[in-house]
């Protein structure tokens, strides 16, 4: 028996893919948990053997759990199943650790077929996804420009980024000119959006 921690800030989710992983007769879900710095101490406690980690989740995200659990808790691999299907989570929670990387859309019988896999040792991820993300390539950003954009896709002016992230509001232009140069985005707001899709925004 495969036994199953789910991590997901949605109890909904949660209880939707609980209900439908106790179906099958290998799989049996022993822990829940609706925050990502919740995922170590329950999958311990629990001897889960698999974490089903969604992406974004309050405490730190299902990147930096998978992370977590692979320095801390070897014995349970991890399994991102997320609504955010961006190539550049994907390469994220590959070199976090993570096994596998599906959406939440994925047919139940391949998302057990998942669980079985990245049990076993092997590496899953949506196809779709895994060129997509192959084509879209490591994020061209630098941490600065992407601390940037991540205060920048508040709303907030040139002088609120300057004074949330310690730079005068010349260097926060730079980034930002920079950043949109890298994106290929004529504004600010489509670079946010743009790095956003592809899920560079991800610390």
């Amino acid at each position: 028996m495969i036994r199953l921690l789910l991590a997901d800030d949605q109890a909904l989710v949660r209880g939707a893919l609980a209900a439908l992983l106790d179906l099958e007769p290998d799989l049996t879900v022993v822990a829940q948990v609706g925050r990502g710095d919740e995922v170590v101490a329950g999958a311990r406690a629990a001897r889960a053997d698999v974490a089903l980690l969604d992406v974004e989740m309050p405490g730190i995200d299902g990147i930096a759990a998978a992370a977590a659990l692979k320095a801390q808790h070897p014995a349970c691999r991890s399994l991102i199943v997320t609504t955010f299907g961006r190539p550049g989570y994907v390469r994220h929670a590959l070199d976090a650790g993570a096994s596998g990387f599906v959406v939440k859309d994925t047919p139940a019988d391949q998302l057990a077929d998942a669980v079985r896999r990245v049990h076993q040792g092997l590496r899953v991820i949506d196809p779709d996804l895994a060129v997509e993300s192959l084509a879209v390539g490591h994020s061209p950003l630098t941490d600065r420009e992407r601390d940037v954009l991540v205060v920048a896709a508040t709303g907030g002016t040139v002088a609120d980024i300057a004074r949330e992230t310690y730079l005068s509001e010349g260097t926060v232009r730079n980034y930002l000119s920079a950043a949109m140069g890298k994106t290929g985005a004529r504004t600010r707001a489509e670079a946010v959006r743009l790095a956003q899709e592809y899920g560079w925004l991800l610390g």
